[in-house]
């Protein structure tokens, strides 16, 4: 169906059929009207003409001169001297006989009108009317056109001239005007319907454009769909500026949902892991406890010393273990100061020589913040270590600890290797490290400690940079800094 048709051909259908409908028209209008100037030209010429021969005739008819009458309506009949198809002319006397004719031999002298032609019998009445101007007829049993001028002179009635003419008589003419408005009309087509269909395909292409655009959405995720919509103040300009509106507000609704789904998955992943850890300490602290004891009480010979503490370095390593998976709650001494942050970087020196690490280095940190000092190194120290994991030797890392007014930013970013959008969706789940090295947690603990303190973390990858940013708020009340969570160093 018609309905059912693309905007990018439906358009230019509608452009190109309005200017087919209007070239029609306006060749049906000029056609007409040349209709009605041939005939009004033809009636005018025969009046003009017949008012100069029923002149010319007088002198005749004064004179009963029949072959000068004859001679007189044969002037104008010439091919040489009339351009036109010639009419038939009667001469009627005032008793309506035939006085003269053109074709004397179908319209004979002193014959009845009726008698040389039936189809005029009823006509006679209408020719002998007296009357000043010319009258016309038109009768259309016998397609025929008849223009009657009386022949008068000083008042007196000589007698009537009648011009016959065939209903087709303008009709060459006419079929002449007819070809020159097609031939017209048709070359201007050929103009404007091509110009029609690429307007009107340049007008639905932005239209066009946007479908295409809105048949992505529900196919594709928010995030995955790019459009490089025309905006303008139009109609179709303001559809383009509410689908990218929608579409935003689509991919952030995506981003938030991935946030929560990430949320609710790590909070589910602790609640479990802290539950295993738990149970796992019991029984871990009654094996070390039992290996003290064994050592203080039992035999003291070397093979089973050796085998002690191989037993008690694997039980420490699970505790170790067990306890990154717990983020339990330690007394601090102190907030957080501009030395902690030096620390740190003390700390990490030793593995930036390693690497020969190009460190830029800005702690903007002047004065003692409400913030517990044990969890923030802890956030630091991981996030730096992870940034030097990952760049290769001579790499380059950068870190900004700057104080804000109601809240303390970490910014660590480096030109390592980055993370994967796959990689990404699992980031701070334990377990799941990015590094070669380590466990695995130094993330799932930045993630757990950043959440307590009612941070915000934020991470950001692409080939030749990595950034992690970690906003953390002042309001943290005294009791929360002292019970804030802690790892084991």
């Amino acid at each position: 169906m018609l309905h059912d048709l693309s905007y990018r051909y439906k358009t230019p259908l509608s452009f190109s059929a309005i200017a087919l409908v209007v070239a029609l028209a306006v060749s049906a209008v000029l056609i007409w009207r040349a209709y009605g100037d041939s005939k009004q030209d033809l009636a005018a010429g025969a009046e003009r003409l017949s008012r100069s021969l029923a002149r010319a005739l007088v002198p005749s008819m004064l004179r009963d001169d029949v072959w000068g009458a004859y001679e007189t309506i044969m002037t104008p009949l010439d091919e040489r001297t009339s351009s036109h198809p010639s009419p038939t002319i009667l001469v009627l006397d005032e008793r309506g006989r035939i006085y003269a004719a053109s074709k004397p031999s179908r319209f004979p002298t002193a014959t009845e009108l009726a008698d040389a032609d039936p189809a005029l019998a009823g006509l006679k009445e209408w020719m002998m009317q007296p009357a000043s101007e010319p009258r016309v007829v038109e009768d259309s049993a016998v397609a025929q056109i008849y223009v009657a001028v009386p022949i008068t002179n000083e008042g007196g009635r000589l007698g009537t001239v009648v011009l016959a003419y065939a209903s087709t008589f303008f009709l060459p003419r006419f079929y002449g005007t007819v070809q020159q408005v097609l031939l017209t009309t048709g070359a201007i087509l050929v103009v404007l319907l091509p110009l029609g269909w690429y307007w009107g395909r340049r007008m639905a292409k932005p239209l066009v454009h946007l479908a295409a655009c809105m048949d992505k959405v529900g196919s594709l995720p928010p995030s995955a769909v790019e459009c490089d919509l025309r905006l303008s103040k139009d109609e179709i300009g303001h559809l383009a500026d509410r689908f990218k509106l929608m579409l935003q507000q689509l991919q952030e609704k995506e981003a938030l949902e991935r946030q929560m789904v990430r949320a609710n998955r790590l909070a589910a992943i602790g609640r479990i892991t802290g539950g295993i850890a738990h149970e796992i300490n019991n029984p871990l602290g009654g094996m070390l406890n039992a290996i003290s004891t064994f050592r203080r009480h039992g035999p003291a010979d070397p093979f089973t010393t050796r085998t002690l503490s191989l037993l008690e370095r694997g039980l420490i390593q699970v505790r170790e273990i067990v306890a990154a998976l717990l983020v339990e709650a330690r007394v601090e001494t102190h907030a957080l100061t501009r030395q902690d942050i030096e620390d740190v970087h003390t700390l990490v020196s030793a593995d930036l020589k390693r690497k020969s690490v190009d460190l830029q280095w800005e702690n903007e940190v002047h004065e003692p913040l409400p913030l517990p000092s044990t969890q923030v190194r802890q956030i630091l120290i991981n996030l730096f270590l992870n940034a030097v994991q990952a760049v290769n030797d001579g790499g380059k890392v950068q870190c900004r600890v700057q104080q804000g007014e109601q809240r303390l930013l970490i910014e660590v970013k480096n030109d390592g290797r980055h993370i994967s959008e796959k990689q990404m969706e699992h980031l701070f789940e334990p377990f799941a490290g990015v590094n070669e090295q380590g466990a695995g947690l130094g993330l799932w603990l930045i993630y757990q400690i950043t959440q307590q303190l009612k941070g915000n973390i934020e991470v950001e990858s692409r080939p030749g940079m990595t950034w992690f940013s970690v906003t953390i708020p002042f309001e943290v009340r005294h009791h929360e800094i002292q019970s804030a969570s802690a790892v084991s160093n």
